[in-house]
């Protein structure tokens, strides 16, 4: 059995400190590529040709797909795989491929200008919440309470953001302050808890330290789940999921999941998880 293995990142957190030192039991060779300094781009290319697969967890909204479509060009087997990456990383573009193929999905509107701007607050009611397509972990996510401030929160992102970091995403605030972080294996659901905000911050995202805690096993959500991996192909997904009055709805799909705070919740041991879907690619 093959067993020598990349992380790509571009730093070593308590996440890839797991994967690392589990990795020795297991017979399997794992080590750190820094992801800001890799020469990818032509088959020959050396910085990743010689790993039998490659782990991306860039932690860049735009780097981890890039990477991704060059480490398969030259052959390397990536997890994700670049397709569902790149997918992940465009909030729109997954849940435009998640809605076609019938997933639920937060209802929103895309907004690129002040005139789209204008024309949600009249389309959706308010609170609103207005967020980056591309990016994550809760990062310039900005709850709209009210009309009087609404053209102020966007003067900020029409004045100081650049061309990618304008596009946006507008969607209905769901009260409540909770979601559920699914997080897949392969094909399995190997964990699933709910995250709600805590004190004055209203996100409910673990990257922000909220309360979380294991949920049961609930079918609506395994279906969910199971419909989101047909639709991006198996490899390692934290699926986030709002409930509101019509079921549950998907939120965001992490390509590069962090998975302290959920392991810490259900006591699964992600990391060993992780290493044996690894195993099953290269027997």
């Amino acid at each position: 059995m093959r067993g020598k293995i990349a992380i790509v990142a571009d730093r070593i957190s308590w996440e890839e400190r797991q994967l690392i030192q589990s990795a020795p039991d297991a017979g399997l060779q794992v080590e750190w590529a820094n992801d800001e300094s890799l020469t990818l781009g032509h088959p020959d290319a050396p910085s990743l040709s010689g790993y039998d697969v490659v782990l991306i967890r860039s932690r860049s909204y735009t780097r981890g797909g890039l990477l991704a479509t060059a480490a398969e060009a030259s052959g390397v087997k990536t997890l994700n795989s670049a397709f569902a990456i790149q997918a992940c990383e465009n909030k729109l573009t997954l849940r435009t491929l998640l809605r076609r193929a019938g997933v639920p999905v937060a209802d929103h509107r895309l907004v690129l200008s002040r005139k789209d701007f204008e024309r949600t607050l009249q389309e959706l009611p308010l609170p609103l919440v207005l967020k980056p397509i591309f990016g994550g972990m809760g990062k310039r996510v900005t709850l709209i309470r009210d009309a009087d401030s609404a053209h102020s929160v966007y003067d900020y992102i029409e004045d100081l953001g650049h061309g990618f970091e304008q596009a946006s995403l507008a969607e209905p605030f769901l009260a409540g302050g909770s979601s559920v972080r699914c997080f897949v294996v392969g094909r399995e659901l190997i964990a699933a808890a709910e995250f709600t905000s805590g004190g004055t911050d209203w996100r409910s995202n673990a990257a922000l330290g909220n309360r979380h805690q294991a949920m049961d096993h609930d079918p609506e959500v395994q279906k969910i789940v199971d419909s989101v991996v047909n639709e991006l192909g198996e490899g390692i997904y934290g699926i986030d999921l709002f409930k509101t009055a019509d079921g549950y709805v998907v939120n965001e799909v992490n390509h590069a999941p962090a998975f302290r705070a959920i392991q810490s919740a259900t006591g699964v041991d992600v990391a060993t998880a992780i290493r044996r879907y690894v195993q099953e690619i290269l027997a």
